[in-house]
């Protein structure tokens, strides 16, 4: 019986030995590894300014979600709706998202009250405007 437990422990110590080593060797060699996974690139610390992009992407009126997310980012989009004049301000009512925005432009919308526009611009969302670049009537 004394053997037999002798056995069971010195089996027990080379076991836990020999994954201690395995690990250890392990770690050693991930340090060493010599070609990292993802080279690292310095980020240059002051990026040139680029003039702003025209894009001119024509979403659909009943594509609401895409219009969205393009108008939150701040980049030049299509809003479709019909120019309207609430307060004395003309504004772009927008019937998919229920949304009404200032136009910065009211020279540029007037021609259009009462009629369904596709708007060309940049929303600001603080104060919720399309800086308009074009518009003109939807067909």
């Amino acid at each position: 019986m004394k053997n037999f437990l002798i056995r069971i422990l010195l089996a027990a110590a080379s076991t836990w030995v020999t994954f201690g080593l395995a690990s250890s060797a392990q770690a050693e060699q991930a340090d060493e590894d010599p070609v990292p996974t993802r080279p690292h690139q310095q980020e240059p610390t002051t990026a040139p300014k680029s003039p702003p992009q025209r894009q001119s992407p024509e979403p659909s009126s009943d594509d609401a979600q895409t219009q969205q997310a393009l108008a939150f980012t701040g980049r030049v989009t299509a809003f479709t709706g019909r120019v309207s004049s609430e307060q004395g301000r003309l504004v772009l009512n927008d019937p998919v998202t229920k949304m009404s925005y200032q136009l910065n432009d009211q020279s540029k919308a007037k021609p259009y009250v009462g009629k369904q526009v596709k708007v060309i611009g940049k929303l600001e969302m603080k104060s919720n405007t399309i800086h308009i670049e074009s518009i003109e009537p939807v067909s």
